[in-house]
C-alpha cells in the first residue's frame, strides 16, 4: 500500500483528493492537513511514502513543509499539486526538495499514475511544468542568483534586517546568511548594499519607486 498524506487549505479539495485516491486499491490516505505545519507533523506522526501537497496555505506554506520534510524525513517523498505555474513557484518547490509538480487541471488518471511514481522517488512533472524549466534552465546564466536568493536580496532593498526577511520568509536567520553569501558570491559583490545595487542594474530586482 502506498500511504499518503494530503495537505490543501480547501476543505472541499482535500476531501475530493482523498476520495479519489482511497478509491484505488494500492493507495491509502492516512492524514489530512490544512497548512504546512499540519503537513509536517503528520508526516512526523504517521511517516507516510508521499505528501500530495498545495502550494498556498495559511501560516507556513507548502514550500516550506516540503523544505523540511526532505530534510528531516527522506523517506516521505513530496508531490505538489497547486493552481500555480509561475517559474518562481516551480523552481522554489523543486528547489525545496519536491520529487514532482503537478496542476491542479491534471486528468485524474494522470495524477493517480504520478502518485504512485512520486512515492517510489520517480520524477513527475507536469508537461508545461517540465518545459518551463528546460527553458528556464538554458536562458539563465549558471551564476544567477535562485528565486529565493533574489527573495532575500529583496528584503534587504527595503530595508529588512535578517532576521526580519527570515520572519516574513519563514526560514531561519542562519538560512538567510547562507542566501545572501551565495548571492554575493554569484553577483561578484561583498556587502549587502553593492548586491543590491547590481542586482538592480542586471534587472533581477525592480528600480526604487517602480511597480
Amino acid at each position: 500500500m502506498i500511504r499518503v498524506v494530503v495537505a490543501d487549505d480547501h476543505p472541499v479539495v482535500r476531501s475530493g483528493l482523498s476520495s479519489l485516491l482511497s478509491a484505488e486499491v494500492d493507495i491509502d490516505v492516512v492524514g489530512e492537513a490544512a497548512s504546512g505545519d499540519e503537513a509536517l507533523a503528520l508526516v512526523g506522526a504517521l511517516h507516510p511514502d508521499l505528501v500530495l501537497m498545495d502550494l498556498r496555505m495559511p501560516g507556513h506554506d507548502g514550500v516550506w513543509a516540503t523544505e523540511r520534510i526532505a530534510t528531516t524525513y527522506p523517506g516521505t517523498y513530496v508531490l505538489v499539486l497547486t493552481t500555480y505555474d509561475t517559474d518562481a513557484d516551480i523552481v522554489r518547490a523543486v528547489e525545496a526538495g519536491a520529487t514532482g509538480y503537478l496542476l491542479k487541471d491534471t486528468p485524474r488518471l494522470v495524477l493517480i499514475d504520478g502518485v504512485r511514481a512520486a512515492a517510489r522517488g520517480g520524477t513527475v512533472l507536469a508537461p508545461p511544468i517540465a518545459a518551463r524549466l528546460v527553458n528556464r534552465m538554458r536562458a539563465r546564466p549558471a551564476d544567477a542568483p535562485t528565486p529565493r536568493e533574489l527573495e532575500v536580496l529583496g528584503g534587504v532593498a527595503r530595508g529588512l534586517s535578517n532576521a526580519d526577511i527570515g520572519r516574513e520568509l519563514f526560514i531561519g536567520e542562519a538560512t538567510v546568511k547562507t542566501h545572501l553569501q551565495r548571492a554575493f558570491a554569484k553577483l561578484g559583490v561583498d556587502d549587502r548594499t553593492h548586491a543590491v545595487t547590481v542586482a538592480i542594474e542586471r534587472g533581477l530586482l525592480p528600480a526604487p519607486g517602480s511597480t
